[in-house]
């Protein structure tokens, strides 16, 4: 890029336009581009166009942009490696893919039940939202929910606060959830909770792990089937989806789920429709997903292990968990928590034994301090204190 180009940079954070929301509409179709404009005519915000990747990375550069609009079939750049180059110069510009026929958002966040659905709120709810903080509804609901914890998550770390918030903020919504983050980090705990706090939280709660079950018996678990439709199907059964009726399906490691079966959930999570094995009804079925991998699903849709499509339609609420190395002042918490599950009577933890669980790096984050705990109450017997001995990592 130009040196004038990179001279005007500093204009993104004067105060002069701050109260003015830029929208970069970023598409090769011209057709695509003048309804979206047409869309969003506003005096409340400028809005400028690109027909490339390229193209928006220098407007980005040179202009007052807040909110970027973008088509993902870029004629040049991979929508991942365009966000990457924005995201180097340009982190507070905020990034909406939009479907390339319709142009509706594909990450739209949810909307309270008192609005309807229209592309100006999308923009309103990302622009103004980092620029506006205090005149944000949905900061003030954020902030209000920010020192509240979630059912069974222990901690009060600054990233847990904010992950309890992000996690209370979409549970009344029936926006889909997905949950990102290393083993044992709590994301089942995070998807059990989110149920808890819905108005679903009545009705079933149906949790199936894509990674523990044989991709040939996958289908038929999650599907249903009829009776015949193979060898062993001696009568019909329901899937699992069909089983969540009106609760909410938690689809564990999503990221281990076969191509073959990408698709067939795409098209449920689309048209809320399931059909059983060996059967050609299909039943209409109300179901709340939330997923959770502690994969990274942009790499694997980048090797073309999980679909892109798919991808969109899971993270339209993403919330990622920390590892516990990066809220180790909620370590002492974790530990007495299951010192009081595991113990029957009164256990203190001495200055040494407290001194080795600092000391180490938990690997294995929350679900290794569970069983390094569980493993001291059965070595302390009628003891009353854990010593070093009992702390076996």
């Amino acid at each position: 890029m130009s040196s004038a180009s990179a001279s005007q940079a500093p204009l993104l954070n004067t105060p002069e336009v701050a109260d003015q929301v830029g929208v970069l509409l970023v598409s090769s179709n011209e057709g695509l581009r003048q309804d979206l404009a047409s869309r969003l005519q506003s005096s409340r915000w400028t809005i400028q166009e690109a027909t490339s990747g390229a193209a928006a990375l220098e407007k980005a550069q040179a202009g007052v942009v807040s909110v970027v609009l973008l088509d993902p079939a870029l004629p040049d750049l991979k929508v991942d490696e365009f966000r990457h180059l924005l995201a180097e110069g340009h982190p507070d510009i905020e990034v909406i893919p939009v479907n390339s026929h319709t142009g509706q958002p594909i990450l739209a966040a949810p909307l309270p039940d008192s609005m309807s659905f229209d592309l100006v709120r999308e923009v309103e709810r990302f622009g103004p939202f980092k620029l506006e903080m205090a005149a944000s509804p949905l900061a003030a609901e954020f902030d209000q929910k920010s020192d509240q914890g979630l059912p069974g998550f222990i901690g009060s770390a600054p990233t847990v606060q904010r992950l309890c918030a992000l996690a209370r903020l979409v549970a009344p919504r029936e926006t889909t959830v997905l949950i990102t983050g290393e083993s044992g980090t709590g994301k089942d705990v995070v998807a059990r909770a989110v149920h808890e706090l819905s108005l679903r939280r009545q009705k079933p709660y149906v949790v199936i792990n894509c990674a523990a079950i044989p991709e040939a018996l996958l289908e038929a678990e999650l599907f249903g089937f009829v009776k015949g439709a193979f060898t062993g199907a001696v009568q019909s059964r329901i899937g699992r989806i069909h089983a969540a009726q009106g609760g909410t399906l938690f689809l564990d490691e999503i990221g281990d789920l076969p191509l073959g079966l990408q698709s067939k959930l795409l098209r449920f999570l689309e048209q809320g429709e399931v059909q059983r094995l060996g059967s050609t009804d299909t039943f209409r079925v109300d179901v709340r997903v939330v997923a959770a991998t502690n994969a990274n699903l942009k790499k694997l849709v980048q090797e073309r292990g999980f679909r892109e499509d798919l991808y969109y339609r899971l993270s339209v609420f993403p919330i990622e968990l920390p590892p516990l190395r990066e809220r180790m002042s909620d370590l002492l918490a974790l530990t007495h928590a299951f010192l009081g599950k595991y113990c029957a009577h009164s256990v203190t933890l001495t200055p040494e034994a407290i001194t080795i669980l600092k000391q180490h790096t938990w690997p294995g984050n929350v679900r290794e301090v569970r069983n390094v705990i569980e493993r001291a109450s059965i070595l302390v017997g009628a003891g009353r204190e854990i010593r070093p001995e009992h702390i076996l990592i």
